[in-house]
């Protein structure tokens, strides 16, 4: 040891009393730092974990609460009323039916958002079929792209977007692009500098700057939404990024996904969404539009929204309200199943009713973490009566809930806390037989091509109880 370092050690090990100073220090860290965190009112088992963890790191617990623990924002309001003021006032929404009122109440009530409707709604599977559709949208464009993605890569797929963007912003189209700073934190200045050259705008949400550092972080709270406006007419969303990782005509191994293509007054709503997120990330007034009349449909749609500004977890609560409003059927399909104690009891009552209750996710997901979080909750489904599909060698990254014949949630949302409460989220809820009946011949096609789990399969205790055993314990925490 350096002759510095042994005096320093020297010179704290002679103060009188040290071990005393040293406990009343940790116990102080634990009274103020669990005050903290009983203070946000969580669940109680992510808030003992969270105390569990914190007192067995004293000091740098803070440190890790501080960067990476839940955490709450609150908008400032004025932005989201400008945002709301700058769009015409909805059109009357579609009446939903009697079994679909309450649901649809729900959502309203925990979004702000009302039931409206789609004269199109085309589900676009894998990133090819979405990228050729969201390509051809983007060139008919005549007076704005508005684009909000949590991944998007500076590689060929991001490329061609780009180029595709400059080329309209050039002939006057308004292109507004909003990023995620840590999904998109690849995509450099450089790599935008031509958009913003043609005359576009960029924007980054929640960016980590040093001179921020003092602040409370953002490393939780990302835009994990994938959104797409077209002159108010054409809208995208869904699961899939902008990145070669999601386009199979690239990639054997790219995920496999879905996406959504609509038309009519859904858009409307996706676009008050977009500019909400961007009036927030700029801090500037939101743009002013020209709308197009609005163009009821047939296709009954909510639009629904969360994220870390919200306490009511609207698209966790409705999962949970469509899985037991269901008569006959519940498929989920997820990338991430990390489900909290409400949606699992949901599921599982749901199977033990004799329901048709299907889960399928992938063999292995990008996060060994997280499968084997997930793997944990297998033994309680299968038990229920639950089918759960492994679904592989592709990584499956889709994200949609079917209920029974008519009822269908798709969007960005994985099925875990992350998302139900760390992120700001959107999906679609469909009341369309034709839609939910393509979706079932679509996940019916993939739950026969993903083995099923047996409740007798091999569990050895080092290799796969045990790890799955742990990482359950810091589920509440992922």
């Amino acid at each position: 040891m350096p002759p510095a370092l042994q005096d320093t050690w020297h010179a704290i090990d002679s103060i009188p009393h040290l071990g005393l100073y040293l406990t009343l220090g940790w116990l102080g860290y634990l009274i103020w730092l669990g005050l903290w965190i009983v203070l946000q009112k969580r669940e109680p088992v992510a808030t003992l974990s969270w105390l569990i963890s914190l007192a067995a790191l004293p000091f740098v617990g803070f440190v890790v609460y501080y960067f990476l623990g839940p955490q709450r924002i609150q908008r400032q309001r004025m932005r989201r009323v400008r945002a709301r003021a700058a769009l015409p006032a909805p059109p009357p929404g579609l009446q939903p039916g009697p079994d679909a009122i309450e649901l649809a109440k729900i959502a309203q009530a925990t979004t702000g958002l009302p039931p409206t409707t789609a004269t199109r709604a085309q589900l676009l599977i894998d990133g090819g079929a979405t990228y050729d559709a969201l390509l051809e949208a983007v060139a008919k464009a005549r007076e704005h792209v508005h684009l909000e993605y949590y991944i998007f890569l500076p590689d060929r797929t991001g490329t061609a977007l780009r180029d595709a963007l400059v080329e309209r912003a050039r002939n006057g189209v308004h292109v507004r692009l909003l990023l995620d700073a840590v999904g998109s934190g690849k995509t450099k200045q450089r790599f935008l500098q031509p958009l913003i050259d043609a005359g576009g705008e960029v924007a980054w949400f929640h960016p980590m700057r040093l001179a921020w550092f003092w602040k409370r972080p953002w490393l939780n709270m990302r835009t994990h939404r994938k959104i797409v406006v077209i002159d108010g007419k054409v809208g995208f969303t869904g699961g899939i990024n902008i990145t070669d990782e999601e386009d199979e005509r690239l990639r054997s191994d790219a995920y496999r996904d879905l996406h959504l293509r609509l038309e009519g007054d859904v858009v409307r709503e996706l676009q008050l969404v977009f500019i909400e997120d961007w009036a927030y990330a700029t801090g500037k007034p939101p743009p002013k539009l020209h709308h197009p009349i609005p163009r009821h449909g047939t296709i009954a749609t909510q639009v629904l929204v969360s994220g870390p500004d919200s306490d009511w977890e609207a698209i966790h609560r409705m999962h949970v309200g469509a899985i037991y409003s269901a008569q006959r059927r519940v498929w989920l399909v997820t990338p991430y199943f990390v489900p909290g104690e409400a949606a699992r009891m949901a599921l599982t009552s749901a199977a033990l009713g004799g329901l048709d209750v299907r889960l399928l996710v992938p063999r292995h997901c990008d996060s060994r973490l997280v499968t084997l979080a997930a793997r944990s909750y297998f033994d309680e489904l299968l038990q229920a009566g639950v089918k759960v599909h492994e679904y592989g060698p592709r990584l499956l990254h889709s994200k949609a809930l079917l209920c029974d014949d008519d009822l269908a949630i798709i969007g960005s949302a994985n099925f875990d806390h992350r998302s139900f409460r760390l992120n700001f989220e959107i999906s679609v809820m469909f009341r369309d037989r034709a839609l939910v009946a393509e979706l079932a011949q679509l996940i019916q096609s993939e739950c026969s091509l993903a083995p099923r789990v047996h409740p007798d399969r091999p569990q050895p205790l080092w290799r796969v109880r045990l790890p799955e055993g742990l990482a359950r314990l810091v589920s509440p925490l992922l």
